[in-house]
């Protein structure tokens, strides 16, 4: 079973819907304010008239925008048609207030707030031909689950015996779950530490042959389970675990119901699907404005660098971001060309390295002004944990395993560890610093996102950013 197949099917089918839903709407709306439909004796000169041909092609897109936003095509399979339902009546909602001020706008065929009749038909035709679409695809495919004809595949990893047990459980509940089995990856425990082929994992998600992987903690310390998240996050898979007492974990990790039993999802932050998007939106838009709005400055900055020391205008870095997935990021260059020729150094307020420009630059955080092109790329964030190198990560990790869950989501220009914190300029302080990242993850939201960002805003022009 394809998630992408899935995903095209439900898009198509609400786009249909919309375009139903539309359609009905106008003919309701035609009869509503019959008194009002000046120049249209007939319902079909008034379908046709190019007002309402202009709605019927442009208001369903809208709606599909809508759908996209809320995060319902983000995990098409297997979907609670309970969900589904409430889902839909939000949606609804929304969409019923956006197309009120579409129509509003339309001098012709507008609807007033007065019309409140004519409101509440919006609603029901956007809810209801909608829900009878998804209703369609979501029964068809788990019945389809249920036959046997897809599955859904889950790689089983834990201590042999226990990883066995489940992949059994697996199997004997398979149609009613509509899971199957794509493997079992044994670990083996050696002087304290976890052994795991992650070959057969990286092969599995390769080839499309598994949709999950199932950590079963049984047994396993959670030193040992952090480890293990550290080996297999970076597959690209979303990863569950199974409930023990691990406080790291789930202090910070909602829990959901999933196939009957209870299971933690470590490898997405506790955010909602609409958040995620409306964040990454965000993202996009403000990184698209500010790289436009100051291409002049930071073209007049660059120059600056440039001429004040030797070496180029930007500097480079390899950092590890979502899913440990290394990216290049960028920033105007504030040390020597060869600040690092003995190996990855910190770097520290009074840094000999820092040139004179450098120094200002950090001062006000100017420097980081080139990370909106990797935020417009999909590398960062606006806000979140900051990106470290590979290097210091693995120092990281020895003294907080923990640090493996940040990764849950895209690295950021500003992070709460940033503003509360700031820069670290050793080991000790990163780890710190880290405990910030971990409470943000446990909270993320747009609302604390513009908090952090209002907080930057102060640091910046406080000159604070050293």
């Amino acid at each position: 079973m394809k998630i992408t197949s899935q995903r095209i099917r439900y898009v198509a089918m609400d786009f249909l819907m919309a375009n139903v839903a539309i359609f009905l709407f106008n003919i309701v709306r035609f009869y509503v304010l019959e008194d009002e439909n000046v120049g249209y004796l007939k319902l079909s000169t008034f379908l046709i008239s190019k007002a309402i041909v202009v709605e019927q092609i442009v208001l369903p897109f809208m709606m599909l925008a809508v759908n996209a936003v809320s995060g319902y095509y983000n995990r098409p399979l297997l979907k609670s048609r309970i969900h589904e339902f409430v889902t839909t009546f939000s949606t609804a909602l929304v969409q019923t207030v956006l197309l009120y001020f579409a129509l509003l706008t339309n001098q012709q065929t507008s609807v007033r707030l007065t019309n409140y009749e004519l409101l509440i038909y919006m609603f029901l035709l956007l809810w209801v031909t909608t829900y009878v679409g998804r209703y369609i695809i979501t029964s068809f495919s788990l019945r389809r689950f249920r036959r046997g004809k897809w599955c859904y595949s889950v790689i089983v990893a834990g201590k042999e015996d226990v990883a066995a047990s489940m992949a059994a459980d697996i199997d004997r509940k398979r149609r009613i779950t509509g899971m199957s089995l794509a493997g079992i990856i044994p670990l083996h425990i050696s002087e304290g530490c976890v052994e795991i082929d992650t070959s057969v994992l990286t092969d599995l998600s390769r080839r499309g042959d598994a949709h999950e992987i199932m950590l079963i903690t049984t047994g396993l310390t959670e030193k040992q389970i952090l480890q293990v998240l550290y080996r297999i996050i970076p597959i690209g898979l979303p990863v569950k675990i199974s409930i023990d007492s691990l406080s790291m974990l789930t202090s910070n990790i909602r829990l959901q119901s999933i196939y009957e039993e209870p299971y933690i999802d470590v490898s997405t932050a506790n955010v909602s699907d609409a958040t995620k998007n409306i964040k990454r939106c965000f993202d996009v838009l403000v990184s698209a404005m500010a790289l436009l709005i100051l291409s002049i400055p930071m073209a007049v900055i660059a120059l600056i660098v440039s001429r004040t020391s030797p070496g180029g205008a930007f500097f480079s870095q390899e950092r590890i971001g979502l899913r440990q997935k290394p990216f290049k990021i960028y920033k105007f260059r504030t040390m020597r060309a060869d600040a690092e020729a003995s190996g990855p150094r910190l770097s520290s307020p009074d840094d000999a390295r820092i040139t004179p420009i450098g120094r200002w630059l950090r001062k006000y955080r100017i420097d980081e002004l080139p990370q909106f092109w990797n935020v417009l790329k999909g590398d960062m964030s606006i806000v979140g944990p900051r990106p470290e190198r590979a290097h210091f990560i693995n120092l990281i990790m020895r003294e907080a395993p923990y640090y493996s869950l940040v990764q849950q989501v895209r690295p950021g220009i500003t992070s709460w560890g940033m503003v509360k914190y700031g820069y670290a300029s050793n080991v000790a302080q990163m780890v710190e610093r880290l405990r910030y990242d971990l409470v943000y993850l446990a909270n993320i939201s747009i609302t604390n996102d513009l908090k952090i960002i209002i907080y930057t805003v102060k640091t910046v022009f406080k000159g604070r950013g050293m």
